[in-house]
Protein backbone atom coordinates (compact mmCIF):
# COMPACT_ATOMS: atom_id res chain seq x y z
CA UNK A 1 0.00 0.00 0.00
CA UNK A 2 1.21 3.34 -0.89
CA UNK A 3 0.80 4.24 3.15
CA UNK A 4 3.80 2.14 3.55
CA UNK A 5 6.28 3.55 1.30
CA UNK A 6 8.08 5.40 4.08
CA UNK A 7 9.17 2.22 5.75
CA UNK A 8 11.07 1.32 2.44
CA UNK A 9 13.44 3.78 1.59
CA UNK A 10 16.13 2.81 -0.33
CA UNK A 11 14.44 -0.11 -1.86
CA UNK A 12 12.72 -0.93 -4.82
CA UNK A 13 8.89 -1.36 -4.80
CA UNK A 14 5.83 -1.89 -6.68
CA UNK A 15 2.90 0.27 -6.31
CA UNK A 16 -0.82 0.37 -7.72
CA UNK A 17 -3.45 3.02 -8.51
CA UNK A 18 -5.45 5.52 -10.15
CA UNK A 19 -3.09 8.64 -11.41
CA UNK A 20 -4.79 10.81 -9.28
CA UNK A 21 -2.60 13.80 -10.94
CA UNK A 22 0.10 14.34 -13.79
CA UNK A 23 2.18 17.31 -14.16
CA UNK A 24 5.02 17.17 -16.76
CA UNK A 25 8.46 19.62 -16.22
CA UNK A 26 10.42 19.54 -19.49
CA UNK A 27 11.86 16.18 -19.19
CA UNK A 28 10.50 14.98 -16.25
CA UNK A 29 7.21 13.52 -15.83
CA UNK A 30 5.31 13.51 -12.29
CA UNK A 31 2.50 11.57 -11.15
CA UNK A 32 0.88 11.66 -7.88
CA UNK A 33 -0.81 8.42 -7.53
CA UNK A 34 -3.23 7.25 -5.18
CA UNK A 35 -4.54 4.13 -3.85
CA UNK A 36 -7.04 3.29 -0.58
CA UNK A 37 -4.32 4.32 1.70
CA UNK A 38 -3.25 7.39 0.47
CA UNK A 39 -1.08 8.99 -2.32
CA UNK A 40 2.31 9.44 -3.51
CA UNK A 41 4.61 11.60 -5.71
CA UNK A 42 6.51 9.41 -8.12
CA UNK A 43 8.85 10.99 -10.62
CA UNK A 44 10.25 9.77 -14.41
CA UNK A 45 13.60 11.09 -14.85
CA UNK A 46 14.90 11.14 -18.29
CA UNK A 47 17.14 8.10 -17.66
CA UNK A 48 14.60 5.76 -17.40
CA UNK A 49 13.08 6.80 -20.76
CA UNK A 50 10.28 4.17 -21.29
CA UNK A 51 9.00 5.25 -18.32
CA UNK A 52 8.87 8.96 -19.26
CA UNK A 53 7.59 8.05 -22.37
CA UNK A 54 4.18 6.28 -21.32
CA UNK A 55 3.94 8.74 -18.68
CA UNK A 56 3.60 11.28 -21.19
CA UNK A 57 0.75 9.41 -22.87
CA UNK A 58 -1.18 9.25 -18.68
CA UNK A 59 -4.54 11.25 -17.97
CA UNK A 60 -6.48 11.09 -14.54
CA UNK A 61 -8.05 8.07 -13.29
CA UNK A 62 -5.99 5.95 -15.41
CA UNK A 63 -5.04 2.76 -13.63
CA UNK A 64 -1.44 1.89 -13.37
CA UNK A 65 1.21 -0.60 -11.93
CA UNK A 66 4.37 1.30 -10.91
CA UNK A 67 7.54 0.12 -10.07
CA UNK A 68 10.65 2.21 -8.42
CA UNK A 69 12.89 3.30 -5.89
CA UNK A 70 11.66 4.73 -2.61
CA UNK A 71 13.75 8.03 -2.67
CA UNK A 72 13.95 10.77 0.75
CA UNK A 73 12.82 13.99 -0.91
CA UNK A 74 15.48 16.78 -0.25
CA UNK A 75 14.82 18.95 2.67
CA UNK A 76 13.60 22.16 0.75
CA UNK A 77 10.97 19.85 -1.30
CA UNK A 78 9.52 18.42 1.68
CA UNK A 79 5.86 18.88 2.58
CA UNK A 80 3.86 18.24 5.94
CA UNK A 81 1.20 15.88 4.03
CA UNK A 82 1.47 12.29 4.36
CA UNK A 83 4.15 10.49 2.38
CA UNK A 84 5.38 14.37 1.88
CA UNK A 85 9.12 13.45 2.56
CA UNK A 86 9.28 10.69 -0.24
CA UNK A 87 8.92 10.40 -3.86
CA UNK A 88 8.90 6.81 -5.77
CA UNK A 89 11.50 6.99 -8.68
CA UNK A 90 9.73 5.28 -11.41
CA UNK A 91 11.63 2.95 -13.41
CA UNK A 92 8.81 1.01 -15.21
CA UNK A 93 5.22 1.63 -15.32
CA UNK A 94 2.47 -0.53 -16.56
CA UNK A 95 -1.10 0.40 -17.89
CA UNK A 96 -3.91 -1.56 -16.61
CA UNK A 97 -7.01 0.41 -16.84
CA UNK A 98 -7.08 3.27 -19.47
CA UNK A 99 -9.60 6.00 -18.34
CA UNK A 100 -11.69 8.36 -21.18
CA UNK A 101 -11.36 12.09 -20.93
CA UNK A 102 -13.09 13.45 -17.65
CA UNK A 103 -16.12 15.93 -18.13
CA UNK A 104 -14.50 18.49 -15.94
CA UNK A 105 -11.83 17.48 -13.05
CA UNK A 106 -12.84 14.98 -10.62
CA UNK A 107 -12.55 17.52 -7.59
CA UNK A 108 -13.95 20.57 -9.15
CA UNK A 109 -16.63 21.61 -7.33
CA UNK A 110 -20.32 21.57 -9.39
CA UNK A 111 -23.34 22.29 -8.50
CA UNK A 112 -25.18 19.18 -7.15
CA UNK A 113 -27.49 17.99 -9.83
CA UNK A 114 -24.30 17.58 -11.74
CA UNK A 115 -22.25 16.18 -8.74
CA UNK A 116 -25.13 13.60 -8.36
CA UNK A 117 -25.47 12.87 -11.89
CA UNK A 118 -21.74 11.59 -12.13
CA UNK A 119 -21.71 10.06 -8.63
CA UNK A 120 -19.28 7.27 -10.29
CA UNK A 121 -16.58 9.71 -10.91
CA UNK A 122 -17.55 12.78 -8.40
CA UNK A 123 -17.21 9.94 -5.39
CA UNK A 124 -13.47 10.00 -6.29
CA UNK A 125 -12.98 13.27 -4.95
CA UNK A 126 -10.80 13.71 -2.12
CA UNK A 127 -13.61 15.72 -0.92
CA UNK A 128 -16.41 13.18 -1.19
CA UNK A 129 -13.64 10.33 -0.14
CA UNK A 130 -13.45 12.25 3.25
CA UNK A 131 -17.36 12.68 3.53
CA UNK A 132 -18.03 8.67 3.39
CA UNK A 133 -15.06 8.01 5.40
CA UNK A 134 -16.47 9.87 8.68
CA UNK A 135 -19.80 8.14 8.02
CA UNK A 136 -17.87 4.64 8.30
CA UNK A 137 -16.29 5.87 11.03
CA UNK A 138 -19.89 6.84 12.91
CA UNK A 139 -21.46 3.48 11.62
CA UNK A 140 -18.05 1.71 13.58
CA UNK A 141 -18.37 3.76 16.48
CA UNK A 142 -22.23 2.82 16.93
CA UNK A 143 -21.42 -0.72 16.21
CA UNK A 144 -18.69 -0.31 18.97
CA UNK A 145 -20.22 1.63 21.62
CA UNK A 146 -23.17 -0.75 21.84
CA UNK A 147 -21.47 -4.01 21.49
CA UNK A 148 -19.31 -2.23 24.95
CA UNK A 149 -22.92 -2.05 26.37
CA UNK A 150 -24.33 -5.32 25.68
CA UNK A 151 -26.00 -4.77 23.01
CA UNK A 152 -26.40 -7.69 20.36
CA UNK A 153 -26.74 -6.73 16.66
CA UNK A 154 -29.54 -7.54 14.51
CA UNK A 155 -30.78 -7.53 10.67
CA UNK A 156 -34.48 -6.55 10.34
CA UNK A 157 -36.51 -7.41 7.47
CA UNK A 158 -37.81 -4.81 5.06
CA UNK A 159 -40.93 -6.06 3.61
CA UNK A 160 -43.11 -5.78 6.18
CA UNK A 161 -47.11 -5.91 6.73
CA UNK A 162 -48.59 -2.75 7.37
CA UNK A 163 -46.57 -0.20 8.96
CA UNK A 164 -45.16 -0.14 11.97
CA UNK A 165 -46.11 4.14 12.24
CA UNK A 166 -49.46 3.63 11.33
CA UNK A 167 -49.00 6.29 8.47
CA UNK A 168 -50.07 6.63 5.28
CA UNK A 169 -46.39 7.71 3.30
CA UNK A 170 -45.32 3.98 3.20
CA UNK A 171 -43.87 2.05 -0.71
CA UNK A 172 -46.44 -0.77 -1.21
CA UNK A 173 -45.03 -3.37 -2.95
CA UNK A 174 -47.39 -6.18 -4.93
CA UNK A 175 -46.48 -9.81 -3.36
CA UNK A 176 -47.64 -13.12 -3.35
CA UNK A 177 -51.09 -14.54 -3.39
CA UNK A 178 -51.90 -11.10 -3.77
CA UNK A 179 -51.36 -9.70 -0.92
CA UNK A 180 -49.63 -6.43 -0.28
CA UNK A 181 -45.96 -5.52 1.24
CA UNK A 182 -44.55 -2.60 2.10
CA UNK A 183 -41.24 -1.40 3.15
CA UNK A 184 -40.05 -1.06 6.42
CA UNK A 185 -40.43 2.84 7.43
CA UNK A 186 -38.72 1.51 11.19
CA UNK A 187 -37.47 -1.80 11.98
CA UNK A 188 -39.88 -1.03 15.22
CA UNK A 189 -41.76 -4.11 15.48
CA UNK A 190 -38.79 -6.22 15.33
CA UNK A 191 -36.29 -3.86 17.75
CA UNK A 192 -39.42 -4.89 20.26
CA UNK A 193 -40.04 -8.59 19.96
CA UNK A 194 -35.90 -9.03 20.05
CA UNK A 195 -36.27 -7.22 23.06
CA UNK A 196 -38.11 -9.93 24.42
CA UNK A 197 -34.95 -12.41 23.23
CA UNK A 198 -32.03 -10.80 23.65
CA UNK A 199 -33.06 -7.40 25.86
CA UNK A 200 -30.57 -5.00 24.51
CA UNK A 201 -30.44 -4.83 20.43
CA UNK A 202 -29.70 -2.62 17.54
CA UNK A 203 -30.07 -2.75 13.72
CA UNK A 204 -28.64 -0.23 11.19
CA UNK A 205 -30.27 -0.76 7.97
CA UNK A 206 -32.11 1.01 5.35
CA UNK A 207 -35.98 2.41 6.09
CA UNK A 208 -38.09 4.21 3.77
CA UNK A 209 -40.64 6.85 3.48
CA UNK A 210 -42.93 7.68 0.28
CA UNK A 211 -43.00 11.36 1.81
CA UNK A 212 -43.06 13.96 -1.22
CA UNK A 213 -40.32 15.88 0.29
CA UNK A 214 -37.76 18.08 -1.81
CA UNK A 215 -35.75 19.40 0.20
CA UNK A 216 -32.24 19.78 2.05
CA UNK A 217 -32.83 17.70 4.84
CA UNK A 218 -35.26 14.55 3.71
CA UNK A 219 -34.74 11.69 2.34
CA UNK A 220 -36.97 8.72 0.39
CA UNK A 221 -34.67 6.21 1.37
CA UNK A 222 -32.25 6.35 4.31
CA UNK A 223 -29.75 4.24 6.67
CA UNK A 224 -31.56 3.95 10.31
CA UNK A 225 -29.47 3.74 13.54
CA UNK A 226 -31.78 1.31 15.45
CA UNK A 227 -31.68 0.19 19.43
CA UNK A 228 -34.11 -1.06 21.84
CA UNK A 229 -33.19 -2.12 25.42
CA UNK A 230 -35.43 -3.54 27.87
CA UNK A 231 -35.44 -2.98 31.85
CA UNK A 232 -35.36 0.88 31.73
CA UNK A 233 -36.74 3.23 34.38
CA UNK A 234 -38.18 5.37 31.85
CA UNK A 235 -36.79 7.75 28.83
CA UNK A 236 -34.26 9.16 30.69
CA UNK A 237 -32.02 5.90 30.78
CA UNK A 238 -32.15 6.21 26.77
CA UNK A 239 -31.45 9.81 26.92
CA UNK A 240 -28.18 8.88 29.55
CA UNK A 241 -27.17 6.46 26.93
CA UNK A 242 -27.08 8.85 23.88
CA UNK A 243 -25.54 11.42 25.82
CA UNK A 244 -22.65 8.79 26.52
CA UNK A 245 -22.69 7.86 23.14
CA UNK A 246 -22.40 10.98 21.37
CA UNK A 247 -19.44 11.76 23.81
CA UNK A 248 -17.58 8.58 22.32
CA UNK A 249 -18.53 9.67 18.78
CA UNK A 250 -16.68 12.72 18.86
CA UNK A 251 -13.91 11.48 20.81
CA UNK A 252 -13.09 8.93 18.35
CA UNK A 253 -13.94 11.18 15.13
CA UNK A 254 -11.10 13.17 16.87
CA UNK A 255 -8.49 10.34 16.75
CA UNK A 256 -9.74 9.09 13.67
CA UNK A 257 -10.54 11.71 11.12
CA UNK A 258 -8.37 14.83 11.99
CA UNK A 259 -7.61 15.01 8.25
CA UNK A 260 -10.83 14.40 6.91
CA UNK A 261 -12.64 17.05 9.02
CA UNK A 262 -9.90 19.14 8.19
CA UNK A 263 -10.16 19.20 4.42
CA UNK A 264 -13.85 19.82 4.69
CA UNK A 265 -12.71 22.84 6.88
CA UNK A 266 -15.49 20.94 9.61
CA UNK A 267 -15.49 21.48 13.23
CA UNK A 268 -16.17 18.53 16.07
CA UNK A 269 -19.39 19.70 17.65
CA UNK A 270 -19.46 20.94 21.10
CA UNK A 271 -21.01 18.45 23.46
CA UNK A 272 -20.77 19.38 27.89
CA UNK A 273 -21.41 16.78 30.01
CA UNK A 274 -24.91 17.57 30.38
CA UNK A 275 -27.10 18.33 27.05
CA UNK A 276 -29.67 20.91 27.95
CA UNK A 277 -32.95 19.44 27.71
CA UNK A 278 -36.82 20.91 28.36
CA UNK A 279 -40.22 19.74 27.55
CA UNK A 280 -41.78 20.85 24.00
CA UNK A 281 -44.24 22.68 25.88
CA UNK A 282 -41.27 24.94 27.32
CA UNK A 283 -39.58 25.19 23.93
CA UNK A 284 -42.64 26.67 22.14
CA UNK A 285 -42.90 28.50 25.12
CA UNK A 286 -39.52 29.93 25.08
CA UNK A 287 -40.02 30.83 21.52
CA UNK A 288 -42.91 32.66 21.56
CA UNK A 289 -40.54 34.61 24.57
CA UNK A 290 -38.02 35.49 23.00
CA UNK A 291 -39.08 35.81 19.38
CA UNK A 292 -43.04 36.55 19.21
CA UNK A 293 -43.54 33.70 17.22
CA UNK A 294 -46.09 31.64 18.34
CA UNK A 295 -46.29 27.99 17.92
CA UNK A 296 -47.40 27.17 21.43
CA UNK A 297 -50.70 24.84 20.57
CA UNK A 298 -48.54 23.05 17.78
CA UNK A 299 -47.89 19.58 18.28
CA UNK A 300 -44.02 19.10 16.96
CA UNK A 301 -41.73 21.55 15.97
CA UNK A 302 -41.13 23.40 12.49
CA UNK A 303 -37.79 23.07 11.05
CA UNK A 304 -37.71 26.99 12.30
CA UNK A 305 -38.40 25.93 15.47
CA UNK A 306 -35.21 23.48 15.44
CA UNK A 307 -32.92 25.84 13.91
CA UNK A 308 -33.65 28.70 16.81
CA UNK A 309 -33.49 26.29 19.71
CA UNK A 310 -30.70 24.72 18.19
CA UNK A 311 -28.52 28.28 18.13
CA UNK A 312 -30.31 28.83 21.88
CA UNK A 313 -28.47 25.78 22.96
CA UNK A 314 -25.39 26.87 21.38
CA UNK A 315 -25.30 30.39 22.80
CA UNK A 316 -27.05 29.96 26.37
CA UNK A 317 -25.45 26.26 26.87
CA UNK A 318 -22.71 26.20 25.02
CA UNK A 319 -24.22 23.23 23.43
CA UNK A 320 -24.56 21.79 19.89
CA UNK A 321 -26.74 19.08 21.52
CA UNK A 322 -30.55 19.94 22.52
CA UNK A 323 -33.05 17.19 24.26
CA UNK A 324 -36.82 18.09 23.17
CA UNK A 325 -39.24 15.82 25.36
CA UNK A 326 -42.66 14.87 26.36
CA UNK A 327 -44.50 15.22 23.12
CA UNK A 328 -48.47 14.98 22.87
CA UNK A 329 -49.69 11.32 22.44
CA UNK A 330 -51.58 12.29 19.49
CA UNK A 331 -48.46 13.45 17.66
CA UNK A 332 -46.34 9.98 18.46
CA UNK A 333 -47.02 6.37 17.38
CA UNK A 334 -49.11 4.21 19.02
CA UNK A 335 -46.74 2.17 21.12
CA UNK A 336 -45.50 5.52 22.79
CA UNK A 337 -45.71 5.35 26.72
CA UNK A 338 -47.45 8.10 28.24
CA UNK A 339 -46.13 9.65 30.92
CA UNK A 340 -48.88 9.41 33.62
CA UNK A 341 -47.38 11.81 35.79
CA UNK A 342 -47.95 14.45 32.69
CA UNK A 343 -51.10 13.18 31.28
CA UNK A 344 -51.61 13.54 27.55
CA UNK A 345 -47.90 13.51 26.90
CA UNK A 346 -45.43 10.90 26.29
CA UNK A 347 -42.20 9.57 27.89
CA UNK A 348 -40.81 10.74 24.38
CA UNK A 349 -38.07 12.14 23.01
CA UNK A 350 -36.16 14.01 20.05
CA UNK A 351 -32.68 14.88 19.66
CA UNK A 352 -31.60 18.37 17.88
CA UNK A 353 -28.01 18.70 16.67
CA UNK A 354 -26.81 22.21 14.68
CA UNK A 355 -30.74 22.86 13.71
CA UNK A 356 -31.98 19.74 13.09
CA UNK A 357 -33.63 16.48 14.41
CA UNK A 358 -31.16 13.47 14.61
CA UNK A 359 -33.28 11.34 16.91
CA UNK A 360 -36.64 10.14 17.62
CA UNK A 361 -37.02 7.91 20.68
CA UNK A 362 -38.65 7.10 23.63
CA UNK A 363 -40.37 4.53 26.12
CA UNK A 364 -42.78 1.75 24.40
CA UNK A 365 -46.01 0.79 25.75
CA UNK A 366 -44.97 -2.92 27.80
CA UNK A 367 -48.16 -4.12 28.55
CA UNK A 368 -50.25 -6.19 26.19
CA UNK A 369 -53.59 -4.44 27.10
CA UNK A 370 -52.21 -1.31 27.11
CA UNK A 371 -50.40 -1.58 23.40
CA UNK A 372 -54.08 -2.90 22.66
CA UNK A 373 -55.65 0.79 23.95
CA UNK A 374 -52.91 2.42 21.79
CA UNK A 375 -53.55 1.09 19.06
CA UNK A 376 -57.72 1.82 18.82
CA UNK A 377 -56.40 5.47 19.97
CA UNK A 378 -55.03 5.43 16.65
CA UNK A 379 -58.10 4.33 14.97
CA UNK A 380 -56.01 0.97 13.79
CA UNK A 381 -57.31 -2.53 14.03
CA UNK A 382 -55.69 -4.94 16.60
CA UNK A 383 -55.91 -7.87 14.45
CA UNK A 384 -53.89 -6.31 12.03
CA UNK A 385 -50.98 -6.80 14.62
CA UNK A 386 -51.50 -9.94 15.55
CA UNK A 387 -48.26 -11.27 14.98
CA UNK A 388 -46.66 -8.45 16.48
CA UNK A 389 -48.80 -8.35 19.81
CA UNK A 390 -47.68 -11.73 20.56
CA UNK A 391 -44.60 -10.75 22.13
CA UNK A 392 -46.50 -8.73 24.64
CA UNK A 393 -49.06 -11.58 25.45
CA UNK A 394 -45.52 -13.78 26.64
CA UNK A 395 -44.57 -10.82 29.09
CA UNK A 396 -42.00 -7.66 27.87
CA UNK A 397 -40.09 -5.63 30.43
CA UNK A 398 -40.30 -1.81 30.54
CA UNK A 399 -37.98 -0.75 27.07
CA UNK A 400 -37.65 2.28 24.75
CA UNK A 401 -35.49 3.02 22.39
CA UNK A 402 -34.32 5.50 19.29
CA UNK A 403 -33.98 5.60 15.95
CA UNK A 404 -31.08 7.87 14.30
CA UNK A 405 -30.75 8.94 10.96
CA UNK A 406 -27.31 8.62 9.45
CA UNK A 407 -27.15 10.23 6.55
CA UNK A 408 -28.39 13.84 8.77
CA UNK A 409 -26.21 13.02 11.19
CA UNK A 410 -23.11 13.06 8.85
CA UNK A 411 -24.33 16.38 7.43
CA UNK A 412 -24.57 18.35 10.42
CA UNK A 413 -21.39 16.58 12.14
CA UNK A 414 -19.39 17.84 8.97
CA UNK A 415 -21.59 21.28 8.18
CA UNK A 416 -22.81 19.79 4.71
CA UNK A 417 -25.03 22.13 3.18
CA UNK A 418 -27.61 19.20 1.82
CA UNK A 419 -28.31 15.73 3.14
CA UNK A 420 -28.14 14.47 -0.05
CA UNK A 421 -24.07 15.35 0.09
CA UNK A 422 -24.00 13.05 3.37
CA UNK A 423 -25.90 10.16 1.00
CA UNK A 424 -23.85 7.56 -1.38
CA UNK A 425 -26.53 7.37 -4.17
CA UNK A 426 -29.77 9.04 -2.91
CA UNK A 427 -33.18 8.43 -3.60
CA UNK A 428 -35.75 11.20 -3.13
CA UNK A 429 -38.83 12.67 -5.12
CA UNK A 430 -36.68 13.78 -7.81
CA UNK A 431 -33.94 11.20 -8.69
CA UNK A 432 -33.06 7.54 -8.52
CA UNK A 433 -29.68 7.47 -9.31
CA UNK A 434 -30.87 9.96 -12.55
CA UNK A 435 -33.21 12.97 -12.51
CA UNK A 436 -36.33 11.43 -12.60
CA UNK A 437 -37.70 14.21 -14.94
CA UNK A 438 -36.60 17.34 -16.31
CA UNK A 439 -37.68 19.32 -13.52
CA UNK A 440 -34.30 19.90 -11.17
CA UNK A 441 -34.59 19.14 -7.75
CA UNK A 442 -35.79 21.62 -5.31
CA UNK A 443 -33.52 21.81 -2.12
CA UNK A 444 -34.87 24.59 0.06
CA UNK A 445 -36.09 24.17 3.60
CA UNK A 446 -39.77 23.21 4.70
Amino acid sequence: MIVELGWHIGETVSISGWVDVRRDHGKLVFLDIRDRSGKAQCVCLPQHSEAVTIAQTLRQEWVVQLEGVVNERPEKMRTETANGNIELEVTSITIVAPAQELPFPKDEKVNLDTYLDNLPLTLRSDRARAIFRVQAEITNAYRGFLNLHGFTEFQAPKLIGDDAEGGANVFSVPYFNDKTAHLGTSPQFYKQIMVGVLERVYAVGNVYRAEKHSTTRHLNEYTSMDMEMGFIKDHSDLMDLELRFMHALIKQLEMNCKEEFALLGATLPTAPAEFPMMKLREALELIYKETGRDNRIEPDLEPEDERWLSEWAKREKGSDFIFITHYPLSKRPMYTYEDPDDLGYTRSFDLLFRGVEITTGGQRRHEYESLIEGIKMKGLDPEKFSYYLQAFKYGMPPHGGWGMGLERLTQKMLNLANVKEATLFPRDINRIDTLLSDVHADTTED
